[in-house]
Parts: structure tokens; sequence; C-alpha cells
């Protein structure tokens, strides 16, 4: 008799069929992702874990255990750094430049002090932000201790999800095998590595709002925001009202927010030529619509940081920002 592989229990659970099968409990998740993230786990387990999840839609205890299981693993800076913002950037872009890359600036600019891990190349003919950032010739972190030095001086760290978290990157790369996406995409970016006490996530379906900010809930997290971004990523996507769902010292709040330009003033930018995020940086190019992601995208991040009291009031103070830019430099 063949003895049952430990991680086959997990499989049981969430895969019996629709009247027998059930979600993870948090410890169960927690003790699954952990055999995951040790590699501990036969790969045709493992596909069949993720596809389960990604059919029946992950729940918020499942979303908190296996945030915690990765946690465990990441190799923390021995001086942690404070960070006001986490942030993540798993989707890439497809249509739009990722002009939320020139609102990251803006917000260092003026203090705020982020954190932006990021995942490359699982979806072709994106464009990612390690790429974008390389352009606008701003360093890449090889690891959390290089992402704190970068923090230190400039307000902003990138790293990269391979140099995060290998395994995660590993699981994220089985997309082409799977043809689907995996839990890792929506749970790998709340893994918030250096406690930020805020966090900022965007969704593509709608419908992982509510999972978003509720597994947040569930691990403490003092204050995020999420809404559906511009191809998943965290811009606003101007022409759009906007849904904003918060979470503040565990109260859960919504609060819709107008759409900042006419719905068919808006084109697919086909050339996606990652010199203008300079030009219109500098000023050299005006862009209404980069303008508007870029203004919208801030004024989010502001209502969530605490800085205005509503929506308008932090437009505003957004396109304040923006004007008042220091463009001869990116950045701090």
């Amino acid at each position: 008799m063949t003895e049952e592989h430990p991680f086959a229990q997990y499989v049981r659970i969430i895969g019996k069929g629709p009247n027998l099968s059930r979600p993870l409990t948090g410890d169960e998740m927690y003790q699954a992702a952990t055999m995951i993230m040790n590699g501990d786990v036969e790969p045709l387990q493992l596909g069949a874990f993720l596809c389960i999840l990604r059919m029946r839609t992950e729940v918020p205890e499942e979303g908190a255990g296996f945030v915690r299981a990765v946690r465990d693993t990441l190799e923390l800076p021995q001086e942690m750094p404070e960070v006001d913002l986490d942030w993540s950037s798993y989707s890439g872009k497809k249509r739009q430049l990722p002009w939320f890359l020139l609102a990251v600036q803006v917000l260092a600019q003026s203090g705020v002090r982020i954190f932006m891990q990021g995942t490359e190349g699982h979806t072709p003919d994106r464009v990612y932000s390690r790429q974008a950032l390389q352009s606008l010739g701003i360093p890449i972190a090889g690891s959390l201790t290089e992402a704190a030095e970068h923090i230190k001086k400039s307000n902003f760290g990138f790293l990269p999800l391979a140099q995060l978290s290998p395994k995660l990157q590993e699981i994220i790369d089985l997309k082409p095998v799977l043809g689907l996406r995996s839990p890792v995409n929506t749970f790998g970016r709340m893994v918030n590595p250096f406690a930020a006490s805020h966090e900022i996530q965007t969704v593509f379906h709608p419908n992982y709002r509510d999972v978003h900010r509720d597994t947040a809930n569930l691990l403490g997290q003092k204050h995020m925001a999420v809404f559906k971004g511009e191809g998943g990523e965290v811009e606003r996507r101007p022409q759009k009202p906007v849904q904003v769902q918060s979470l503040h010292d565990g109260i859960l709040s919504e609060e819709e927010w107008p759409a900042l330009l006419p719905e068919d003033s808006i084109k697919v930018d086909e050339d996606m030529n990652l010199e203008r995020l300079k030009s219109v940086w500098s000023g050299e190019e005006q862009d209404t619509y980069a303008t508007a992601a870029i203004t919208g995208t801030i004024a989010i991040v502001l209502r969530l940081l605490g800085r205005a009291d509503n929506p308008a009031e932090a437009t505003t103070l957004a396109e304040k920002m923006w004007a008042e830019r220091n463009t001869s430099r990116l950045g701090a």
C-alpha cells in the first residue's frame, strides 16, 4: 500500500466536489503554503491545488494563511526601513504606458516612502514596471536589504518578485503551462515585507476587491485601499468612475469617484514608447490623458494616507503636486 503524500489532504479538502469540498481555514492554508514554499509538494499536486483555487475563487482566510507562510520565508534586512506605502505591480501595461510610475515619483518627492514589488514576463506583449523604471534611470534592487537602502536614499525602492520570493515567481511562471493565473497573482501582492502602514491594491476583475480588502483585514493591515485599475495596475482610469474600497483600523468603507475625462476622448497607445514617460515628466510633452491618470492615481493615494477629506480635495492637491514637481530629477 502506498502511503498518502502529506499535501494530498489539502487538495482533497478543496477538491472533493460541490457538496463535500470546502475552503481551507487560515491555519490549513498556512500549512499548505508552507509546504509549497519549502518545495515539499509534487508538481502534479501544485497544479491541481492552484487550478481548483482559481476555479472556485480564493477566500480571505486562505489569502491570510498564504501570505503568512510567504512572510516566514523572506530574508529581511537587519535594519528595517520605515515605509509608508506598500505598492505592488503585477499586471504590466498593454493599452497605456505605466503613468502610475510618475505618480509614484511625485509622491516620493513629497516625502511618502514607498516600497514596490513586481513581476514581469508572465504575459506577452506587456510593458512591466522594471523595464519602465530602468528607462527612467531609477535603480532596481536585488534584495530587500538593497531595496531598504534605496528607500532611505530616495523614498522609493523597487524589488522584482524573483528576488523577493523566487518560489512565488516560479509559481507565476506556470501560467503558460496551466493556462490560468494563480492565487499568487492575488496574494503575492499582499506580502508587504516592510510592514508598511498603508497598502494600495488594484484588481482587473471587480469581484476580487472584497477578497483583497478582507484578506488585508485578517492580516491586521491598518490602512489599505483597492480599486479596479487600468490593465490591473495601480493606476486610475481617468475616463471611468471608480469605486474605491478602503480599510482603516478595521473599518470598511466604499467611495465613488467621478470620471476625470470623457470616455470617448481616450485612445489606445499603439506605440507604447517608454521615452514619453521622460518627456511628460519634464514638461516637454503635454498629454491630457497622462496627466489625468497620474494626478488621479496620486489623489487616491493621498485619500488613503489621510491627506485629504474627500475625492475633490484629494484631486486638487494631486494636481498641485504634479504642477510643482521637480522636473529636473526623478524621486525624492
